[in-house]
């Protein structure tokens, strides 16, 4: 997440506990379970190419990878130590997967270059000014017809949730974490361009409701 400062918001604010990432965010947030979810609603095809936005420590990017190895997959990430630590998980898994440093509100790419995009616990760390910067870029680079895949805090489902989610506001700050738990992603995915923007599910966690959203940039007639 790129800041007022022109710097970014670390995976969990602090570098110190940047190494404890994995072990954290599996312990809270039900990771793997919303993780396949975001796949296996894709229904990707061999060749395809994508692009995993705030790409962290690599999960996501190994697992969609593992998913079908024919696939050619990008991960996107700003934070020079966290691509480390992802590149280390490539030789233990050993799948190929390229990551980038780069901010998500300006990508590295070609105008529609990707098939699918995904994101998942990314979003909820950037300003509302970021939010649809990125979604703009992420709308830029995919090809016509082509897919994204969210997975982020979202509007919570009850009142346990909300009281849950002020955990996460507390770390990762309230200004950018505001606009996901009113649920406005949907809203900021259209103004984007997307289209057929849904809200797939809404997860129970530790931290708060994980809510899993799809959208798609139309052919042009």
């Amino acid at each position: 997440m790129k800041s007022k400062d022109g710097k970014y918001l670390k995976a969990l604010r602090f570098d110190w506990l940047t190494k404890h990432y994995d072990r954290i965010v599996a312990m809270t947030t039900r990771e793997s379970y919303f993780k396949k979810k975001l796949i296996a609603q894709s229904h990707l095809k061999d060749n395809d190419m994508i692009i995993d936005i705030g790409s962290g420590t690599g999960t996501l990017a190994i697992m969609i990878k593992k998913s079908n190895p024919k696939l050619i997959v990008t991960g996107v990430d700003a934070d020079a130590q966290i691509i480390s630590i992802a590149e280390k998980k490539l030789a233990i898994e050993g799948v190929k997967v390229s990551f980038e440093a780069a901010m998500s509100n300006n990508l590295p790419f070609k105008d529609e270059s990707y098939e699918c995009c995904f994101s998942s616990l990314f979003f909820h760390h950037l300003t509302d000014e970021d939010k649809s910067k990125t979604f703009i870029e992420i709308f830029r680079v995919l090809n016509q017809g082509g897919q994204l895949h969210v997975a982020d805090w979202g509007k919570p489902t009850n009142f346990i949730m909300r009281l849950l989610f002020f955990i996460v506001q507390f770390l990762d700050g309230f200004e950018t974490t505001s606009s996901n738990v009113k649920g406005k992603l949907p809203e900021l995915m259209r103004k984007a361009g997307f289209s057929d923007v849904k809200t797939v599910q809404e997860i129970p966690t530790m931290l708060g409701t994980m809510t899993v959203y799809s959208a798609r940039k139309l052919k042009k007639i």
